[in-house]
Parts: structure tokens; C-alpha cells; sequence
């Protein structure tokens, strides 16, 4: 029988979570009266969270040398990539019907739906080659393939602050919580600079010596 590690486990659960609170909140009757737009919130908003976590994984094992969460982040693309795909689902089908000149209408007169169209397109190709055959198949070219990752991410961040009502570069009106994840992607993108990453190692082995 195999078993699951408490991270792993944690990681399902959380990934599910949301789905699991979304459908109890509907027949809850909990949801905003735009329960559309309250839909697609959530959807985007898991999913760029589940992108960050795991992005997460690299500078957690080079800090604390801790080597699990590498194995936990092609599960959580994949559910990043999940919810991404019911994100666009509820945009394009329930909130205009599959009106594609009405939704392509409102692409060009918003900005941040391109951005975020064009960061769904780039993490489709990454879901479908993440799994081990495909790493074979394309060997050097998979890593290459899959650090388009570092460009989607701070895609998904802008098109996250830009949907908001508010000035990300002065921190004024619901741009918090997309700000405070555009920080974490750059310190996750400073520890892939060698002496960063040798700087971040060190003090963690200080403090673990300690």
C-alpha cells in the first residue's frame, strides 16, 4: 500500500479546498449575488496561489535543504493549471455564453484579459509535458521548455493586479494580496541568482548549527 506524506497529503487537500468550498458556498447559498464574477475571483485567485507555492519548492530546498517539496511541484502546476482552466471556463462560458466576438471584444478593451489569456496559453504546454514520459521524450529541452515558467508567473501576477480595482505601484485600494505575491515571486527569482542562493544556504546553516 503506498503511502502519502503528510506535505503531500497537505497538498491535495489544500489544492482541493477551494473547489470543495466553492460548491458548498453555492448550494449554501453563501456566494456574492454576482456569484459569476465571485466564481471567476476565486478560480484565478487559487489558482495563482497554487503557481507561487509552487515555485515555492526550488528556494525551499536550497534554503532549508529540504528536498520534498520538489516532488510536490508538478501536483501543484498541474492544479494551478486546473483551476486556470475553470477560470476561463466560467469567463468564456457562463459569464457570456460563448459569445466569442462579445468576449473578444472585451479582450481588446481590457488589457489584462490578453495577459492573462497569453499566461493560460503558456501553461498549457507545461501541464501536458510535465509528466516523466514526456521529460524522456524531450530531455534537454523539457527544462527548457519548463523555465517558460519564470516567464508566466510574473504574467499571472500583473494580470491578477491589473483585474483589481486599485494602484498596485502605491499599494492603494484590493492590490494587497496580488502585491504581496509579486514580492514573493521576486525573492524566488533572487535565489536563483548563485550568490543569493549561497548567501540564503549559509545563514540557513547557521541557524541550523545553532
Amino acid at each position: 500500500m503506498k503511502k502519502y506524506t503528510p506535505l503531500q497529503i497537505a497538498v491535495h487537500l489544500y489544492a482541493w479546498s477551494a473547489l470543495a468550498l466553492m460548491i458548498f458556498d453555492f448550494f449554501a447559498g453563501n456566494l456574492s449575488p454576482n456569484f459569476i464574477q465571485d466564481l471567476e475571483q476565486r478560480t484565478g485567485r487559487h489558482a495563482a496561489t497554487l503557481l507561487v507555492l509552487s515555485l515555492a519548492a526550488t528556494p525551499i530546498n536550497t534554503v532549508f535543504k529540504w528536498s520534498e517539496p520538489l516532488k510536490r511541484r508538478r501536483a501543484l502546476g498541474l492544479y494551478a493549471l486546473m483551476y486556470a482552466t475553470l477560470h476561463v471556463i466560467i469567463f468564456a462560458d457562463l459569464d457570456y455564453g460563448l459569445a466569442w466576438n462579445l468576449i473578444l471584444e472585451t479582450v481588446f478593451q481590457k488589457p489584462y484579459i490578453i495577459v492573462g489569456a497569453i499566461s493560460f496559453l503558456l501553461l498549457i504546454p507545461l501541464g501536458v509535458t510535465s509528466f516523466d514520459v514526456w521529460k524522456k521524450r524531450l530531455g534537454k529541452n523539457w527544462k527548457r521548455l519548463h523555465q517558460v515558467v519564470y516567464l508566466i508567473a510574473p504574467l499571472v501576477i500583473l494580470h491578477y493586479a491589473w483585474s483589481k480595482k486599485g494602484d498596485i505601484f502605491t499599494l492603494q485600494g484590493d492590490v494587497i494580496r496580488p502585491a504581496i505575491y509579486g514580492l514573493i515571486i521576486l525573492i524566488f527569482f533572487a535565489l536563483r541568482i548563485p550568490a543569493a542562493r549561497r548567501f540564503a544556504a549559509n545563514i540557513s546553516g547557521k541557524l541550523s548549527s545553532r
